[in-house]
């Protein structure tokens, strides 16, 4: 694709005495106000090196670029040189870059040979996969399919919650209270109960927390009977766990927890202690990074049992011994900042140069419009449960519509699903938010829905004009001088920026950026609907028009499969 703002600068750096193409490249901008030019170019700092007021230069440099064919108007107002594109130029760019690319436009080849670790979900076993899950769920999958996209090798990890002391709570409370059968047909909703009902008995007798530590113990040095329940609990939670990432669509390459790590973690433990990093304090051991502004990590207990830091410490260095990656990505809430800042710091001092190439990605809290949840006081919405209200609602509007020739199912289940990840994809990851159902179901306005309600639009529009999509790319002689309207324009260039929006979502680890950009490829296109009547006599006319049309779908289709969502053809 041709890069227009490069182009630009080099026409700059070869018509203006005294600026190099890097001293254009860091001076063009792009205006906020369509009306100021698609590039302008500012000669403030040039006053100085020229003896100039800066409208004078810009006037000389406007009549040096006015004649060039890349532009269809330049002008000089005040300080700057507005620069208007051949509306021509930039529409062909736009439309056979997206068609010749198909499925890869948006991609590139910035990661080739390179590997990026992705860890996101990690929802704790025996615990519910409730909507604070979808967060981190859903903003790694995304992240996963951008790097993708441009070109890296991708490893999806889901660090599984599957040690710590709540199991031997969990263990404890089941020996109690629990049975085999209730277990096996509600698993996650089953020891959440005991889970609850552990805690409110603790309060009344404390002796059940030392029955919990003892039984915890007997798990980290194997004891087969304590091995075979937190065993059997870990099967029985990721198999609902998968019946959720299934309605989602999304897969792993790895399921190693916390559990994986266990014995790598005295390896550490000892390092830290040869290097003089290691110090004691009541019992405990803990790195001070006081001097870094970050606190005092604690590394072991007075017990000697470990931390979530010694194992992210192991797991980090397994990552790197096992897969060599460029970047180590963590898809965790902000809650876990300071934590991520500990042990990149202590990875650091224990000299693993590579220890700033793990990257933590937070993201705002989700809670309850009756607080925060809380799984101990069993005050949580489950996931699935959302997910298949989404459906629901979904199919009850189309049979209200009745639509032909449509799978009712199938559509429900790619538009309701969608319409809940892409509210969550659509606001910064940083915000928090607090969950409403009725904003959940809420299908008006800037939703997944009304994308990809344009994209079936611009299918049912290719599928009335006869004309295959194969034969649109295939065609010789698409005129782009016919695509000259307003509407037409402004289509093809947020078209053009596609591939420069991909890039951003990456390098920011934000997908609502792409998602925001597809919202104005919808709006755009509908306007174009609007405003221009497509499917011409004209044959060279529509034939143009329809490949604006196809160029469109292409872009959402690809927008939407970042996010982890389906396009369906008809709705």
């Amino acid at each position: 694709m041709i890069n227009f703002k490069d182009e630009i600068c080099k026409i700059i750096a070869e018509n203006v005495d005294g600026i190099s193409y890097e001293d254009a490249l860091s001076m063009v901008e792009v205006p906020t106000d369509t009306k100021m030019g698609d590039y302008a170019f500012p000669c403030f700092k040039l006053a100085k090196v020229l003896r100039k007021a800066p409208p004078l230069i810009a006037k000389d440099i406007a009549g040096k670029l006015a004649e060039n064919q890349l532009f269809e108007k330049v002008e000089q107002v005040n300080a700057y040189v507005n620069m208007f594109l051949s509306k021509k130029a930039l529409v062909e760019e736009a439309v056979t870059t997206a068609l010749d690319e198909g499925e890869h436009f948006g991609g590139s080849e910035k990661g080739k040979g390179k590997k990026v670790i992705v860890e996101y979900s990690s929802p704790n076993i025996a615990k519910p996969f409730h909507i604070g899950h979808i967060r981190s769920t859903v903003i790694g999958n995304s992240i996963y399919k951008i790097f993708e996209l441009l070109g890296y090798e991708v490893i999806r990890i889901n660090h599984l919650g599957d040690y710590g002391t709540q199991f031997g709570k969990m263990i404890c409370a089941y020996r109690r209270w629990g049975n085999k059968e209730d277990v096996v047909n509600e698993p996650i909703k089953t020891l959440l109960g005991y889970y609850t009902k552990f805690h409110k008995e603790a309060e009344k007798d404390p002796s059940l927390d030392d029955e919990a530590r003892e039984i915890f113990a007997k798990l980290e040095k194997g004891e087969p009977a304590e091995v075979e329940l937190w065993q059997w609990f870990r099967e029985e939670s990721l198999k609902e766990f998968n019946r959720v990432y299934d309605m989602l669509g999304i897969t792993f390459d790895s399921y190693n927890g916390e559990s994986f790590y266990s014995d790598k973690m005295p390896r550490f433990v000892k390092e830290l202690e040869e290097k003089g990093i290691l110090e004691e304090s009541q019992g405990a051991h803990i790195v001070n990074l006081e001097d870094a502004g970050l606190g005092v990590a604690l590394i072991t207990k007075s017990d000697g049992s470990t931390l979530y830091i010694t194992r992210d410490i192991a797991a980090a260095v397994y990552r790197k011994e096992t897969y060599d990656f460029y970047k180590n990505i963590y898809v965790v809430a902000s809650q876990q900042n300071l934590h991520f800042q500990q042990w990149i710091e202590i990875v650091e001092r224990l000299g693993y140069e590579w220890a700033r190439d793990c990257v933590h990605v937070p993201f705002g809290l989700v809670s309850l419009e009756e607080g925060t949840m809380s799984t101990r006081e069993g005050r949580v919405v489950f996931l699935e449960d959302v997910l298949n209200k989404a459906v629901e609602k979904t199919k009850e509007i189309m049979v209200e519509k009745n639509p032909e020739g449509v799978d009712i199912d199938q559509i429900a289940k790619d538009v309701g699903i969608g319409a809940v990840m892409f509210q969550e994809l659509s606001n910064n990851r940083i915000k928090d938010y607090t969950f409403k159902w009725d904003k959940v179901l809420n299908f008006d306005g800037e939703t997944g829905p009304y994308v990809q309600y344009t994209h079936a639009r611009s299918a049912s529009l290719l599928r009335k004009a006869g004309i295959s999509p194969e034969d649109i790319k295939a065609a010789k002689d698409l005129d782009f001088s016919l695509l000259q309207g307003d509407s037409s324009f402004a289509l093809a260039k947020l078209i053009y920026q596609f591939p420069t929006v991909v890039e951003d979502a990456g390098d920011k680890y934000e997908p609502s950026i792409v998602t925001r950009h597809i919202v104005n490829i919808a709006q755009a296109f509908n306007r174009f609907y609007h405003d221009e009547h497509i499917l011409v006599e004209d044959e060279k006319e529509k034939l143009a028009k329809l490949a604006l049309v196809l160029a469109t779908k292409q872009s959402i289709r690809n927008g939407l499969a970042l996010l982890g969502i389906n396009a369906p053809e008809k709705m």
